[in-house]
Formats: C-alpha cells, structure tokens, sequence
C-alpha cells in the first residue's frame, strides 16, 4: 500500500476517530470538581458535612479530578459514540468463547504483562531521578497501585480474551517469549514493550506534575487578580495548561481495548524517540543551563514591554489565545492522548486547521513570550545565540512532527487521506505545502540552470 503523503487529495476531510464531543464532555467533568473543590467550605457548611470547611487543594484532589474528567468521556465514547462496537477494537461482543478456550493464552498474556510491570518496576528503581523532587509523588502513586494492577489484571484479561477476535496480542507474544512453550512474533514482542515503555516513561512524568497546576487553581483567588494584563494572561494561561495536563493524564491511563483507545503501534523510529524523550526529564536538553537553553540573560515580555500598556495587552491575548490553541489540541483528544503512538487518526477541533496545533501554538509562545532577540546584557552575541538556541528547539519539535507523520503515514489509510487533505485544504497547512513546493522548484530550477550543457 503507498504511503506517498502527496497522494491525490479526497474532496471531504475524513471523519475523525475520536469526536469533538468526548473532550468536552471530560472538560465539563473537569470543571464540575474544580468548582466543587473551591467551594467546599460552602458545600459543606449546606449539608452539614463533618470535617474541616476548607478548599480540597490537597494532592488526593487532584487526582480525583481524573475521575471527573475520565469518567464523562468513558461515558459518552461508550453511550453515545459506541466506540466499543468499531471493528478498530478487535472485540467481537456477539460471540464469546468459553473460558475454558482462553485460559491457556489468557494465562500467557498475564505473564507477559507481569513480566513487563516488573521491568518497569526495576527501571523506576535504578532511576534516581525517580526518587527525588517531584517524581516522589508518582512514585508514590504507581507503588500503591501496582498490586491493584497485578491482581486486576487477571479477571480483566480472562474476561477481555473470551470476546476478542484474536487474543494472541503483543503481551500473549511477550509471554510466549518468557515461557518458552509456543512461537512468538518478536515484531509483536517489540510493538508491547515499546507501548508499554511509552505508558511506564510519560505516566510517571505525568502524575509528577499533575497536582501543581490543580491546586494551583483551586487556591487561586481570582477577585484578587489585578485588572492587568500581564496579571490576568498569566492566571488565564496557568488554567489552560492545567486543563492540558489533565486530560493529557486520562488519555495515557486509559489505553484500552473496549474504549477503541488502544495503542495501535508505538512510533518505532529512533529518531522520533530520541526527538520526544529529549523535550522531557530526565533527557530534556531545553532546562536551565541545558545544550538548548535559550534563557540566558532574556526577560519576559512583560519586562520588554511594560512601559507600553496597549501592547501588553495585545501580547497578553496573543499568548492566551495560543496556549487556549495547545490546551484544545489535547482536549481534542479526548481518551486518546499520548506521546509517540498511534491510537487512532484526529481530523477535527485545531487539526482541522494544522496537522500540528500543539507545536505550533507552543513554539510560536516561546518565541512571543521570550522574544531571545533582546538580551538583558546588551550583548549581541547573546542576542544571536539564544535566538539560534530557540530555533534549534522549533526545529526539534519540526523534528518531532515529521517523525510522527512518517510512523502514521505507514500505518492509516486514513491518515495519508487527511495528511493530502490538510495539504490542499487545511487553513496552515496548505499555504506552508506550498510554500515548501515553491521553495523545492527554485531550488530545482537553479540546481539545473547549473548542470553543464552536453
């Protein structure tokens, strides 16, 4: 099958896989529980509640949150959408087998996943990183639920396999591997481990930042926030990236089967690892004092601009309206948000626009927020430096977009329809494609003008 992304465009966008309604629908959930958690003095003093009459801002809060957002979306995919009867699921509800037909293979693929948590499990213990700062949280969190998981895992699967078309999945072919008694697929063995090495590096990082920018919301006082613009974009922008972290958390928990929110493939390039994982700890290579850091000796816009009222506000909504951007690109989502895989194509909300919203929104911040074109010394080789600094980060994320859209091309029809689409259609897209086409023919045109003559 071609995986040419200049394939002849189809007239329509096709349908995403996920609809607009499941984010929104866990942004309402979301919602609901931060208003619940800043006005629980009030709740409770209604109702009488025993306890302490104080906000919910402690760290159980945020978690809970993830029942709010999670549960709404759970409820409409399956209600509404019936994302459980797409044939995409590999489920076949209709006929179920008799336990006693899976129990062989459900016993292996127990196996394979236990084995696979215990690998993760000794990696999280020779990270030290793990163990310090605010990984201790998550590591907090994944300790109490790993018995939870081992155990769960056992009616889950023996459950799931009796309805399965083919139950012989990646964890049956991991098992198979360690036990040692059938053949395995080793391509399969390598789809499981790099799924779940996806699930065991950004869940941790994750939970790690989750209750931050939860509590920070729930504290935050926002009569007391100055009519100003500098105060108001910053409260705005910490809510938007709140609301991202969020739903980004359910949709790496809920990588299920029955949801249609299974991961598919992971991204087996090197490149488009090693291009992702060196945008986070303990890899990221943009952090203070970092080979990318374009920080050194900058201000923030508003030290630039605070003599010039009328532009601050003007930099304020820009900022806002692009971190509003990134934040629906992962509500867009909806339960099936994660790094580095393949769980489905995502045509609508942002993407409708870009084939990349998140990265677009999130660089075109950095170069608005930071402006690396002025230093704080003066000095001009500063000036150029966190200014190339800066670029070469866009180009890591550029980086990163051409990877996932290598790996997806390769895998959905669907995809490379939308990926033709978006190059005659899309809003941003169409106009860079062109502009990339025209570029490549110049540069063609003049490659010729230079051949000598025979």
């Amino acid at each position: 099958m071609s995986t040419d992304p200049s394939a002849a465009a189809p007239r329509q966008r096709p349908e995403s896989d996920v609809s607009a309604a499941v984010g929104l629908s866990g942004l309402a959930g979301l919602l609901v529980w931060l208003l619940v958690c800043r006005n629980w003095p009030a709740i409770s003093d209604a109702l009488a509640l025993p306890g302490p009459h104080e906000r919910l801002n402690g760290a159980n809060a945020a978690l809970a949150a993830l029942l709010f957002s999670g549960t709404p979306m759970v409820l409409w995919s399956l209600l509404v959408d019936k994302v459980h009867r797409r044939p995409s699921t590999g489920i076949d509800w209709d006929n179920p087998r008799p336990l006693r037909n899976v129990m062989d293979v459900s016993i292996t693929k127990i196996a394979g996943l236990w084995a696979t948590w215990s690998i993760i499990g000794f990696v999280y213990c020779l990270g030290r990183w793990y163990w310090r700062g605010g990984y201790l949280f998550a590591m907090d969190i994944l300790t109490t639920i790993a018995p939870l998981m081992f155990l769960g895992a056992i009616p889950y699967v023996l459950w799931l396999d009796r309805v399965l078309v083919n139950p012989r999945d990646g964890a049956w072919h991991f098992g198979a591997l360690l036990i040692g008694r059938e053949p395995y697929d080793i391509e399969q063995v390598w789809h499981h481990l790099r799924a779940w090495a996806v699930k065991g590096f950004f869940c941790a990082f994750m939970i790690m930042i989750l209750p931050g920018g939860f509590l920070a919301m729930v504290n935050m006082d926002w009569s007391q926030v100055p009519f100003h613009p500098v105060a108001i974009g910053d409260a705005t922008i910490q809510f938007m990236f709140m609301v991202d972290v969020q739903i980004a958390m359910v949709g790496y928990l809920l990588t299920m089967k029955p949801l249609d929110a299974q991961i598919r493939t992971a991204n087996p390039f090197l490149g488009g690892w090693v291009s992702a994982l060196i945008c986070y700890p303990p890899f990221i290579l943009m952090g203070d004092g970092a080979v990318l850091d374009y920080h050194q000796n900058t201000a923030e816009w508003n030290v630039w601009l605070q003599d010039y009222t009328p532009l601050l506000w003007v930099w304020a909504v820009l900022l806002v309206v692009l971190t509003g951007i990134y934040a629906w690109a992962t509500v867009a989502f909806g339960l099936r948000f994660s790094n580095l895989t393949y769980r489905g194509v995502l045509t609508n909300g942002p993407y409708a626009y870009t084939r990349h919203p998140a990265y677009l929104s999130k660089n075109t911040y950095w170069w608005l927020a930071t402006m690396p074109f002025l230093a704080t010394s003066g000095s001009l080789v500063d000036v150029v430096r966190n200014t190339v600094t800066l670029g070469l980060v866009s180009a890591v994320y550029y980086w990163r977009a051409r990877t996932e859209e290598k790996h997806l091309l390769g895998e959905d029809a669907k995809y490379r329809a939308y990926h033709a689409w978006m190059n005659e259609h899309g809003l941003i897209t169409s106009r860079l494609y062109r502009l990339g086409r025209l570029v490549t023919a110049r540069h063609r045109r003049s490659a010729a003008a230079l051949q000598p003559a025979e």
